[in-house]
């Protein structure tokens, strides 16, 4: 019998089926996959190291969607990090359902840490202590992926009373497109206060090299 010319299983095929299982019911199990692919469960262990494996390369689907060319790019550090967050929250926001999983387990997939490996190496040249990176880091991780699972919350998420006029007056003023406007606030107020660390100054990567 000839073989077939595309192999049954591969980490591409599991990738995509945990991702699509996630995207559907927010979790996935390794013979929910092996079901969804038609193979056996034990098969899918010659291509992954079980749940935590194929984790990752759920990891390396969604962020792949991640611009990381703007962490390396001649712009001043400000604009390529807001350009990287911006390009972060919308593969996320592509994929709600997987951040929860995501946020909650060690990023071990090589593709991934090279990004961040990027985004420290940009920090570092602007200027930030090496002390500062990582909690500037997680404190705009915490801003964008937060703001992606916004974007699938429902617009109206308040229901006032009578007895929370205000509440109801803050609501009806409001224009549309509520996510939007928070990651707006949420962004400058994330620039703003890690330009402060500097000085105040919007300083270049190429500015901060020669005193690196």
């Amino acid at each position: 019998m000839a073989r077939p010319r595309t192999p049954l299983l591969d980490r591409e095929r599991i990738g995509a089926a945990a991702l699509q299982l996630l995207a559907e019911q927010g979790e996935f199990s390794v013979p929910q996959i092996a079901r969804a692919l038609g193979v056996q469960t034990g098969s899918l262990y010659h291509h992954v190291d079980g749940r935590a494996g194929v984790i990752e390369l759920v990891r390396e689907r969604v962020c792949a969607a991640i611009d990381g060319g703007t962490l390396a790019a001649p712009e001043p550090w400000d604009r390529a990090l807001e350009a990287w967050a911006r390009s972060y929250r919308a593969a996320f926001a592509a994929y709600p359902r997987a951040i929860p999983l995501l946020m909650t387990t060690p990023v071990r997939a090589p593709a991934v840490l090279a990004q961040y490996e990027r985004a420290v190496a940009l920090l570092l040249r602007a200027g930030f202590a090496a002390e500062q990176v990582m909690p500037l880091l997680t404190g705009l991780e915490n801003l964008v992926l937060g703001s992606a699972l916004d974007l699938a919350a429902p617009d109206a998420m308040w229901e006032p009373t009578p007895g929370t006029p205000l509440l109801a007056r803050a609501l009806a003023a409001q224009g549309p497109g509520r996510a939007e406007a928070a990651f707006e606030v949420g962004l400058a107020a994330f620039l703003a206060y890690a330009r402060d660390l500097l000085g105040g100054g919007t300083m270049g990567a190429g500015d901060a090299s020669a005193g690196g």
